[in-house]
């Protein structure tokens, strides 16, 4: 890390910023009215982050308070880690705002969770029970799946979309502000036959949510946004945060970008802060047009900064990445420069096929290794989780630790959504989904019975629910009683936070044994659960958090690379963004991989596609390898059965970039010769090793 993020600050904080980062800082800010709006167009790693804390700062040192500012940001890490440099900032400005700052910054986090907030804040206003439960991406497809079969489009005598396309569409429908006839076009156009029964089950899945006072996602910014849309509680958010700052810009749907122009009409008081040439999300519902559009959605049009001074790569690696991106069709100009020293070029590495890929990247990365440079200062990103298997095998077979990115989520584990779902349905016993999972918890309580109780709770007046009598079979009743007193007591309003997780988590650790065979691996992830909530303040705010922003990993991963002294990274490149590598080596920068041979159908994803390369390209800090490997083979490619294909360098990097490039053809050369024998030697001498095994 730079020592620009790292080293004391000096009484006056603004001397810490180049010039460019000044003026976004400051911007328009004077004691009194909020500023206007403010576009930052911030390059990789120009310092986003160091630059928009300072400008809280500023915000705080002119008479705002920290909750007068709304910070959105895209993790809740991301937002902890903001307030703590604001703080910093601040505090050794040594001004009278230190004290404002050290109460930490109320409205800071994601947009999901200060949604989640806002609507229980507001719930009586706008019609919502405000013991709304959250349902995250698989109880919403759970609860969709429920409806699909109710309507009985399960039965149906044509494939019928499951229930994770279906979640899918309707959440690409929300986040997009689309018609479900274009998304069904240009995303799913396999799903187009069943456009009407889709309407019909979207509303159904609605109808199901509103009744079980649930909420997916999706909801959390689509009633927000209808919220604020109304005028007078518009009007209201506007004045309550006087200061809208939104982190990651490029990353924001039309919902999010819709809401913000609710709140802050005229800009007035709005800075957001992001790079157009770092937008690589359009899979999630996220639209470059937002950034780009966003100087004119205002008259006069907002104010913009570009930072190019680039703190992490040297000038050789980002002349490259320079040329890259500027052959796009459209985007805010910006040249990226640094102060650092290094000449070494980016390489263009030709391979043979992904073998050799494998083999030249290990190679590589142990010669790095051998020189200094740790294994977790390198990284191998790849654009398809798939392209990494070959390597993966191969790095098993030399015993070299590695992590990679974008695994099984904490959230996914199935002990972990067990005790949720407790929580959950305790909290809002007709959430349905979390209701059906926590009863076949216990041993002989199967669907019908539970579907039952389900169906009994649902139609009983609020209060009225007596669990303890609902009718179980003989054999559970003794079960059901223990069961149904652990879920009233912590669904008490009056039980103590975190007694009732811990309360919880005790009633789910006795039945561990019997739920799963690796019971006491799992058993730890369930203490840690119990332990984090005692950060959270209540229940409430314990499982909004948790479902919108959960920890990465979980015991069910394997273990073991943590454990090494050291350990490479693999990662798509989409999980790189944000990062940083000394090294970094990039698989199958090939057509048809870079680009993706499914993201060539209109040039709007061609042209992410290329933003997607740049995004790779500027993770290295001082080395970088694009590896091409010739030829890949592949299987059940119909007509032809499996084949061979030969790939070329990406269009990405045509002939006229090739001077900002080294390139390297990577020697083929066959195992038997590396070991001085011939081939048929070599075959003698093995087939002898293995004869010598059992003698």
């Amino acid at each position: 890390m730079s020592d620009l993020f790292t080293a004391p600050l000096p009484s006056d904080p603004l001397e810490a910023l180049n010039p460019k980062q000044r003026a976004a800082a400051t911007a328009g800010i004077a004691d009194g009215a909020p500023p206007g709006p403010l576009l930052v167009i911030a390059g990789a790693g120009t310092g986003k982050t160091h630059t928009l804390a300072h400008r809280v700062a500023q915000l705080l040192r002119h008479g705002a308070s920290p909750e007068q500012i709304l910070l959105l940001t895209f993790s809740r890490r991301a937002a902890d880690e903001m307030a703590r440099r604001v703080q910093r900032i601040v505090a050794q400005s040594g001004r009278s705002a230190a004290t404002l700052a050290a109460a930490g910054f109320p409205w800071a986090g994601t947009f999901h969770s200060v949604g989640a907030r806002l609507l229980r804040e507001y719930a009586g206003v706008i019609g919502l029970d405000p013991s709304f439960t959250i349902h995250d991406r698989e109880d919403s497809a759970d609860l969709m799946n429920l409806v699909r079969h109710e309507r009985g489009l399960s039965a149906k005598a044509r494939r019928f979309p499951l229930k994770g396309t279906c979640l899918a569409i309707y959440s690409a429908v929300v986040n997009t502000q689309a018609v479900l006839a274009d998304v069904l076009r240009t995303g799913f156009p396999w799903c187009a036959e069943w456009e009407d029964e889709l309407k019909a089950l979207f509303a159904a899945y609605v109808d199901a949510k509103q009744a079980q006072q649930v909420l997916d996602y999706d909801d959390l910014l689509l009633y927000w946004s209808h919220m604020a849309a109304e005028p007078s509680i518009g009007r209201e958010l506007g004045e309550r945060f006087r200061h809208v700052l939104v982190d990651e810009y490029q990353d924001t749907n039309r919902l999010q970008a819709s809401l913000l122009y609710a709140m802050k009409p005229d800009g007035r008081g709005l800075t957001v802060v992001g790079d157009d040439a770092q937008s690589i999300y359009a899979f999630r519902g996220a639209t470059v047009r937002n950034i780009l559009d966003f100087p004119a959605r205002f008259d006069p049009p907002a104010q913009r900064v570009v930072l190019e001074q680039n703190y992490r790569s040297t000038p050789a690696l980002l002349d490259a990445a320079n040329a890259v991106i500027g052959l796009a069709e459209e985007g805010f100009g910006k040249t990226l420069w640094s102060a650092r020293d290094g000449s070494q070029k980016p390489e263009l590495v030709s391979v043979r096929d992904d073998a050799d890929q494998a083999a030249f990247v290990i190679e590589r990365i142990l010669a790095r290794r051998e020189t200094g440079t740790r294994l977790r200062s390198q990284a191998v990103l790849f654009r398809t989780a798939s392209h990494s298997m070959r390597l993966e095998i191969e790095l098993a077979r030399r015993n070299i630790p590695f992590v990679k990115y974008g695994g099984l989520k904490f959230l996914e584990a199935a002990h972990v959504k067990d005790l949720l779902s407790i929580l959950r349905w305790a909290q809002n016993l007709r959430d349905r989904v979390s209701g059906f999972r926590a009863l076949q918890l216990l041993q002989g309580l199967g669907p019908k019975t539970a579907a039952r109780i389900l169906d009994n709770v649902s139609t009983a007046p609020p209060g009225a629910e007596l669990l303890r009598e609902q009718p179980v079979p003989e054999a559970v009743r003794c079960a059901w009683t223990d069961f149904a007193t652990v879920v009233e007591s912590i669904g008490d309003e009056a039980c103590a936070w975190p007694q009732c997780a811990e309360q919880a988590a005790s009633w789910y650790l006795a039945q561990m044994d019997r739920l799963y065979e690796d019971a006491a691996a799992r058993a730890a992830d369930i203490q840690q659960l119990a332990r984090l909530a005692v950060s959270y303040p209540g229940r409430e705010r314990f499982l909004t958090e948790l479902t919108l922003d959960p920890p990465e990993v979980t015991s069910d991963e394997p273990g073991a690379p943590l454990l090494d002294e050291d350990y490479l990274i693999l990662s798509t490149i989409h999980s790189a963004k944000g990062r940083e590598w000394s090294a970094v080596s990039v698989l199958n920068v090939v057509d048809g991989c870079i680009p993706s041979e499914m993201s060539t159908g209109s040039q709007t994803e061609i042209e992410e596609e290329r933003r997607l390369l740049y995004v790779a390209m500027t993770r290295a800090r001082d080395q970088l390898e694009l590896v091409m490997p010739q030829r890949f083979y592949l299987t059940a490619q119909s007509p032809h059965g499996d084949r061979h294909v030969y790939a070329g360098r990406t269009r990405f990097i045509p002939n006229r970039l090739l001077d900002r490039f080294g390139q390297t053809s990577w020697p083929v050369v066959e195992p038997a010769q590396r070991s001085g024998l011939t081939v048929e030697q070599a075959r003698l001498d093995l087939a002898e090793r293995m004869r010598s095994m059992w003698r």
